[in-house]
């Protein structure tokens, strides 16, 4: 696997570093042979001796400490080397359980998470033309992509499924009477009365050349054709005078229409066998050929639709939505307590969701660094930390040789 640029990066630190630690070692070691070798002639050079030799010790203890901690040093089977790889699993658990309990934390999740301003952020970003242009051209452009991923025997099934569900949740007597009791109420009934007795009117009007027709037809051949007149027209005269007199105010058929009308709102409301007509009825209407192909076509109109118009260039769904995200962002700019409360309900939403999902989390860490191999773990934490270890070994290079310097001078003082 290439390594990152960041990683890259983590690694020339580390040569460096490492470098200059090593070479400082070297250069204690030089020092001390050269001192040692002039020492006779210049007995103070036991001092440069005494310093070079202490800063060697301490370069090569620390020298042997970081390296125990990624690998054995010199490739040795010394016991308590190599920590990181050999506890590979117990660092991943130990990690996983300070995240999880350190860092995923309802307080420390909902403190960081305070001062930042979501909804603001988001109206300020919508705010300008260009991106909510940018957003709704987006979201528009992968209804294409949804509406191909839809059967359409399917969206008929949920719509049939959703209605039959819905209707069962209604009853239908009930709301019929009220309905009724309502239009009663401001007897509107005596309009419908109105209308039905006009209708039959024109019926009667518009169908008299029938009526005789069927008269005549259904009379004995024998029975001349003048009774057969003078009977129509004793009829009609008779249903006119019977509509001219239901159209009266204080008619007994208006009367009796009223007395129907209420005597149906009780039995909608007292009578179950109603409701069952009903919905048998509706159920019926649901489970018609015709009624799914009609399901079917309509829904094939609003896709054909959709499809049309986020795939041209000038769609009018896409510059709908991007002038409502526009103008909603300015209003949302504008109101400073919605922003509020929409900030609290994204924090404590992205709260919840973090919190009850921190052992998935810890979890994951766990398994990621279970299926590192142990060179890839001590890789890794080394390109982290192991620039900063290097500088151990040069501190340690340098304080041990001081050490040595005034332990010589102790020496020599008693």
């Amino acid at each position: 696997m290439q390594p990152s640029e960041r990683e890259a990066e983590q690694l020339a630190q580390l040569t460096r570093s490492r470098r200059l630690a090593t070479g400082l070692l070297a250069a204690m070691a030089i020092l001390f042979v050269a001192a040692r070798s002039w020492q006779a002639a210049y007995p103070y050079l036991s001092f440069v001796a005494a310093f070079a030799e202490a800063a060697m010790v301490g370069a090569l203890a620390d020298w042997f400490a970081v390296t125990a901690l990624f690998r054995a040093p010199l490739g040795l089977p010394i016991p308590h080397t190599a920590i990181i790889p050999r506890n590979k699993e117990r660092i991943g658990e130990s990690l996983a359980h300070f995240l999880q309990h350190n860092f995923l934390t309802q307080e420390v999740i909902r403190e960081e998470l305070r001062a930042i301003d979501f909804s603001g952020a988001v109206s300020e970003w919508l705010a300008q033309p260009e991106n909510s242009r940018f957003l709704a051209r987006h979201i528009i452009g992968g209804i294409p992509a949804v509406l191909r991923m839809i059967e359409d025997e399917d969206v008929a099934q949920f719509m049939e499924r959703r209605m039959r569900a819905a209707l069962k949740t209604v009853k239908f007597a009930p709301l019929s009477a009220e309905i009724l009791a309502l239009l009663v109420a401001g007897r509107h009934h005596q309009t419908v009365f109105d209308h039905l007795v006009n209708l039959v009117s024109k019926l009667v009007n518009n169908n008299s050349s029938y009526i005789r027709w069927k008269i005549n037809e259904s009379s004995p051949r024998w029975l001349p054709k003048t009774v057969d007149d003078k009977f129509f027209v004793r009829l009609l005269d008779a249903v006119q005078s019977t509509l001219i007199e239901m159209r009266e105010e204080d008619s007994e058929w208006r009367d009796r229409f009223q007395v129907a009308i209420e005597a149906w709102i009780e039995r909608l409301r007292s009578e179950p066998e109603y409701e069952e007509k009903i919905e048998a009825m509706l159920m019926n209407v649901l489970e018609h050929p015709v009624f799914r192909n009609y399901i079917k076509h309509i829904w094939h109109e609003i896709k054909l639709r959709l499809l049309t118009d986020a795939m041209a260039e000038d769609s009018h769904m896409q510059a709908r939505l991007a002038q409502g995200l526009h103008a909603f962002s300015q209003a949302l700019l504008q109101d400073k307590t919605v922003r509020s409360k929409l900030n609290q309900w994204i924090r404590i939403l992205a709260t919840d969701a973090l919190v009850s999902r921190r052992e998935v989390i810890a979890e994951l860490v766990t398994r990621v660094i279970r299926k590192w191999d142990a060179e890839t773990v001590s890789r890794k934490l080394e390109l982290h930390v192991g620039k900063d270890l290097q500088y151990i070994r040069i501190n340690g290079t340098l304080v041990g040789g001081l050490v040595g310097l005034l332990l010589h001078t102790l020496s020599l003082a008693l």
